[in-house]
């Protein structure tokens, strides 16, 4: 009985030495993927900081680059090094331009001085992007200060509107930033400027026939095809940031429980979609066009047309579909190096070129390829008549994007490029480098892996990634709500020894875990 009992004893402690070793392993494992990607990133920082010659500081400074992404930045990890490179050198690019003034931090969009912009080297054109991008860091609580100075300060003492100098997406990128971070109070005490901004933009942009007009230079897309620095065109691109805005606002009116405001964005969103629909979508060529101030619509498709999907804002009808086969068709808007800001059919494409002037009328620009990434991602996860176009073209356009930030063969962002060899137009100028004028890593992160932030204490995840193009990746040190998250795709099981499959970790521990990539929700309770 004694010896049954020793036997027992030693077969129970054995168990538990056994356990003891697999969490210990499991202990050292973690550490050492944190570590390789630590050495990664490192890797990745020492090459970007040995191209530059840090001609303007702001308050990142080269030299502590790395510890500021490490300590902020979701770290990614996957087979296409042309993404994951672009991926860090996005980030560190992002925090060359965090700026530190009197009024605030700002996030620039030139890293040099220019002559248009206001206080401190600001610039609304890119605002909504740059929201959506910095939404993702671990501490973006300075993307309040950068909402309030456009908010309240940007205008003070300046001789012209400088919020309203260029179209803007603030309210629905507000939104999207607290789906993120939740921060119902910050809200709250915005919500009656955000309508107050709204009456300003119909005073000043609000046609007789109800819709949204824009010079296309205030739209940041001058010497386009069909717009004009003098004309009141009707276009797709301003009229859809009004609409995404309405339906914010109704949104945040009705987290604070303001019935009132909710009824009315609700009702105003309705309205101004009904409006576009009628008035901008082309039925004989399928696709949303530019009206002009005599009531036509423009001939030319341009990729502006595709900015309605971004706010999720045609039908779920087949008609509407049909505008996306203009994406890979090589006289649509298919080029080597990317998409085109028009159709490549159009008859005047780059002709405006005198002295790279910056033309929109065929040159490709990052600002539009990230906003046509999105609109097709949220076509082909949320439209059921998707037809015509899959994954692969998503990918195909994530992957081109990628590769498009080179010059001299090191990492490079710029202006705007030509669209077959990829020559940026503005060449090295220095006030054209590190141009902050687009998303990147919002688009890996919320696009291609597909993470949708959500109202609700739930992670909603809808990867595009085709099947069979990577066997493998991971996002970690991912900030969502307050939480910790990690994600892996692993075919095999044996890239990141945590099984086969897709998992997810909240907080260290393991939420989630199923064989395929696909969709699924996260409960974060």
């Amino acid at each position: 009985m004694k010896a049954t009992n020793d036997f027992l004893m030693i077969t129970k402690e054995i168990k538990i030495y056994t356990i003891s070793l697999f969490l210990l392993f499991c202990s050292f494992s973690k550490t050492d993927a944190q570590e390789n990607l630590a050495k990664k990133l490192q890797t990745y920082v020492q090459e970007f900081n040995s191209n530059d010659n840090e001609a303007v500081i702001n308050q990142i400074p080269n030299k502590g680059a790395y510890e500021w992404m490490v300590a902020n930045i979701p770290l990614l990890d996957c087979p296409d090094k042309a993404i994951e490179q672009t991926y860090y050198f996005r980030w560190w690019s992002y925090r060359k331009h965090i700026k530190s003034s009197p009024e605030g931090t700002l996030v620039t969009e030139f890293i040099e001085p220019v002559k248009h912009a206001g206080k401190y080297n600001s610039i609304s054109c890119a605002l909504g992007h740059h929201l959506y991008e910095g939404r993702w860091l671990k501490n973006n609580t300075f993307l309040k200060e950068y909402i309030d100075f456009w908010l309240y300060h940007a205008d003070k003492g300046q001789s012209k509107p400088r919020f309203h100098q260029f179209s803007s997406w603030l309210p629905d990128a507000l939104l999207a930033y607290y789906k993120v971070s939740p921060d119902e109070q910050y809200l709250k005490e915005r919500l009656s400027d955000l309508d107050l901004d709204f009456k300003q933009w119909e005073k000043e942009r609000k046609g007789e026939n109800a819709l949204f007009w824009q010079y296309d230079v205030q739209d940041g897309m001058e010497e386009s095809v069909s717009g004009g620095r003098k004309v009141h065109n009707m276009r797709p691109s301003i009229n859809s940031y009004m609409y995404g805005n309405a339906v914010a606002i109704a949104t945040i009116a009705k987290l604070v429980e303001n019935s009132s405001l909710e009824k009315k964005y609700s009702a105003y969103a309705k309205s101004l979609r009904t409006l576009i629909l009628d008035s901008l979508w082309d039925k004989e060529d399928q696709f949303f066009k530019t009206k002009l101030e005599n009531g036509t619509l423009h001939h030319t498709r341009e990729a502006i047309g595709y900015i309605p999907w971004y706010f999720q804002l045609p039908p779920d009808k087949a008609q509407y579909g049909k505008a996306w086969l203009q994406l890979p068709d090589t006289a649509g808007f298919n080029a080597p190096w990317g998409t085109t800001t028009a159709e490549r059919r159009e008859p005047t494409f780059r002709t405006r070129g005198t002295g790279h002037s910056c033309e929109w009328d065929g040159a490709i620009w990052p600002f539009t390829s990230s906003q046509t990434i999105r609109g097709m991602a949220n076509y082909l996860n949320t439209y059921k008549h998707n037809k015509g176009i899959d994954a692969a073209d998503l990918y195909e356009q994530i992957h081109k994007y990628a590769k498009s930030h080179v010059m001299n063969g090191k990492p490079y962002i710029g202006e705007y490029q030509d669209e077959k060899t990829g020559e940026w137009l503005k060449g090295d100028n220095p006030r054209s480098k590190f141009y902050n004028h687009s998303t990147f890593a919002d688009v890996i992160i919320q696009d291609l892996i597909g993470v949708k932030p959500q109202i609700g204490n739930r992670l909603e995840i809808k990867p595009l990634i085709p099947k069979d193009q990577w066997a493998y990746f991971s996002l970690t040190q991912l900030t969502y709500h307050g939480k910790d998250v990690a994600l892996y795709w692993d075919a095999t099981g044996k890239q990141y020894q945590k099984g086969k499959g897709f998992t997810v970790y909240v907080d260290g521990k393991k939420a989630f875990q199923q064989k395929e990539l696909k969709n699924c929700q996260v409960n974060l309770n």
